[in-house]
């Protein structure tokens, strides 16, 4: 796809921050495109994170023993190339290590970034909670990753453990929605079409809502407004 216009771009990313994830997952469904949820396991660091909406960018890692001590240029390298709005998708399988902490978190909000996606650990969760950088995981951990995990890569299509498949792919510039029902990545190509099918969805549930506090059955109301 072509770049996004940036007040463009930032428009969709705060209309997409007032739907749901779940009435995004039921027009995907619609739409074609059944398996773009991810696992279960990934959760809000910290719990009162909150919703987290952008465009992924993403970063790829692997867990390998390496020597040295002053980090990973690579990890810095691939954090520089954040802009604004995006979400870092981290993909790597991490086990037992965090992929990041307060101070990486801190250089890519500076850089515009608004939150990230782990499949791995973080760290210094409560230091997040201060910088207001909601964090979707898999774990949260004290062990680092220098020596343990490193970045091999970024930018280009990566797997992330799914929810209903064994892994979804991820490519820069899909749409990154999560929230207290889990999260779910919307391919670029159809992300304005589920966005705006998506706030009618939402509609129609708060007119459903209206009608059952007015007394009206919920079958009624299921009827009466063509909720699917």
């Amino acid at each position: 796809m072509e770049p996004r216009d940036a007040a463009v771009a930032d428009d969709i990313r705060r209309r997409y921050l007032d739907v749901d994830s779940a009435n995004v997952a039921d027009v995907l469904d619609q739409l074609g495109f059944p398996d773009q949820a991810l696992a279960p396991d990934f959760s809000p660091y910290p719990a009162s994170a909150g919703k987290l909406a952008g465009f992924a960018f993403t970063i790829r890692g692997e867990m390998t023993r390496y020597a040295g001590t002053d980090g990973d240029p690579a990890k810095m390298a691939a954090c520089a190339k954040l802009g604004p709005g995006s979400v870092s998708v981290w993909s790597g399988e991490g086990r037992g290590v965090c992929f990041f902490g307060e101070l990486i978190s801190i250089g890519m909000k500076e850089r515009g970034c608004v939150g990230a996606v782990v499949d791995g650990g973080v760290r210094d969760v409560g230091w997040l909670a201060t910088h207001g950088f909601p964090v979707y995981a898999r774990y949260r951990t004290p062990v680092q990753s220098i020596g343990r995990w490193r970045v091999t890569g970024c930018g280009a299509p990566v797997p992330m453990p799914g929810a209903t498949c064994a892994t979804v792919e991820v490519a820069a510039g899909d749409f990154v929605l999560a929230d207290a029902d889990g999260t779910i990545i919307v391919p670029a190509g159809v992300a304005d079409d589920v966005l705006v099918r998506a706030e009618e969805l939402g509609k129609r549930e708060i007119e459903i809502r209206s009608e059952i506090r007015s007394g009206l059955p919920l079958a009624d109301a299921l009827a009466k407004l063509r909720h699917v």
